[in-house]
């Protein structure tokens, strides 16, 4: 693994669309991303509530998208920054899942 995040943590204003919806309305946004990578929306969207779901998806995004990092690393973003996770997270899987360019679940 050795790809990049395609936006910075702290570009949440990349996209106004989605940062709006990371701080507004998290859950909708984390089941958005849950969703672009063959995960259940709403039952991404309701664990959302809780710090270790979110933590597991941002870890399966970057499995999906080839980028290096840990669990712990994870963690560490999601306890300080976590809004700004949903909205990186959220802008970069625009674009796959359904209708878009998305990855084969094997």
């Amino acid at each position: 693994m050795s790809a990049e995040w395609q936006h910075g943590l702290f570009g949440c204003f990349d996209n106004m669309t989605i940062c709006l919806l990371s701080f507004f309305v998290p859950c909708y946004q984390v089941g958005k991303n849950a969703e672009a990578i063959g995960e259940s929306c709403i039952l991404c969207g309701i664990g959302s509530f809780f710090f270790i779901p979110l933590v597991i998806l941002r870890g399966k995004i970057r499995e999906a998208k080839g980028i290096q990092g840990s669990f712990i690393g994870d963690c560490c973003v999601y306890y300080w920054c976590g809004y700004c996770a949903i909205a990186q997270e959220g802008m970069e899987v625009q674009g796959m899942g359904p209708g878009g360019m998305g990855i084969a679940r094997v």
